[in-house]
């Protein structure tokens, strides 16, 4: 029998705000994005035509109600987003440096989307998906992070694969040792990894990447491996290959917030588009140039979640840089 679903995410949904000139008083203004990694994912699952689920929490307040409407604008199905009357919906704010990178602050003292239970989760949801995916934002507490492996759990039964991108955010940690706890869990547990670079040095104390993947292989026999490293591109891993593609650079970046995210929902892509059986030199590479492109197209833009780019647009995009 068919799945309903493509891809059902959990995790956190947010509000990010970013920096968007200033005040005639001189005062930054800030623009409410929505955001949160696993729904940015699906975001632009749903611009490559997969049908996606939430399950996550926010709160009943101004801002859960617009990532409600914005979660559902852009397709994503939402009966699983629970609503709390209590905790209000987690913030976060992005300050932006020249060269597009950024800094986060958050208001997760606590948030909503850190109360989700194990009895929230719709276990329907899961067993009726291809794939299942999910972060470490949702194992920074006892109370979700029990709802995660709930969840993976339950995915794995159901023979689900799984995907996973640690998403490490130290501010939001009371101890990096807790962090590399939970990441490692989630390493022991995937099928695909999106990985960064600073995460691979997080863990392994390297800045040789190919060194980092063969330490993930070796310890937890992932079966393709994703590691992204910003403006030197990005590799996979899987069986005895090792493809690398360059990144496609933008003078008019204006910041990175969801660059990771863009790339990892198009390798999920990928996978629901082609297997994770016999996947060739050709196939990887094909992977992470689309990756690659749509990456990049977002670092042109504020925010993610609403303005994933056109996949008809990422292709011409590619075809006028590379001529293919």
């Amino acid at each position: 029998m068919a799945n309903t679903y493509d891809v059902t995410a959990l995790g956190e949904l947010l509000i990010d705000f970013t920096e968007n000139g200033t005040s005639k008083q001189g005062n930054p203004l800030m623009e409410a994005n929505p955001g949160g990694a696993p729904c940015n994912v699906l975001a632009m699952l749903q611009k490559l035509g997969k049908k996606t689920a939430f399950i996550g929490k926010v709160g009943k307040d101004m801002f859960g109600n617009q990532l409600k409407a914005a979660v559902e604008a852009v397709g994503i199905d939402t009966r699983n987003l629970v609503i709390d009357p209590e905790v209000h919906t987690t913030l976060a704010f992005v300050h932006t440096y020249p060269d597009g990178d950024r800094d986060f602050s958050f208001y997760r003292n606590p948030g909503a989307d850190m109360m989700l239970t194990k009895d929230d989760v719709q276990t329907d949801l899961i067993r009726d998906s291809r794939i299942f995916h999910f972060g470490t934002l949702s194992s920074t507490h006892e109370g979700v992070r029990e709802a995660t492996r709930y969840a993976i759990d339950v995915a794995k039964e159901a023979g689900c694969i799984v995907t996973f991108d640690p998403n490490l955010r130290p501010p939001l940690w009371a101890d990096l040792e807790d962090a590399r706890r939970e990441i490692e869990y989630g390493l022991g547990k995937c099928d695909v990894l999106k990985i960064s670079d600073n995460e691979v040095e997080f863990l392994f104390g390297t800045t040789d990447y190919d060194e980092g993947a063969r330490i993930l292989k070796e310890k937890y026999n992932i079966p393709l491996i994703l590691i992204t490293m910003g403006k030197d591109g990005s590799r996979a891993y899987y069986k005895d290959l090792r493809v690398e593609v360059a990144p496609f650079l933008q003078e008019n970046t204006i910041e990175t917030t969801g660059a990771g995210d863009t790339f990892c929902a198009s390798s999920i892509n990928y996978v629901l588009e082609h297997g994770l059986e016999n996947l060739t030199e050709e196939n990887l590479t094909e992977l992470l140039t689309f990756a690659n492109a749509a990456a990049s197209m977002i670092t042109t833009v504020k925010g993610a979640l609403s303005v994933m780019p056109e996949p008809v647009a990422v292709r011409s995009f590619i075809k006028e840089r590379t001529g293919k």
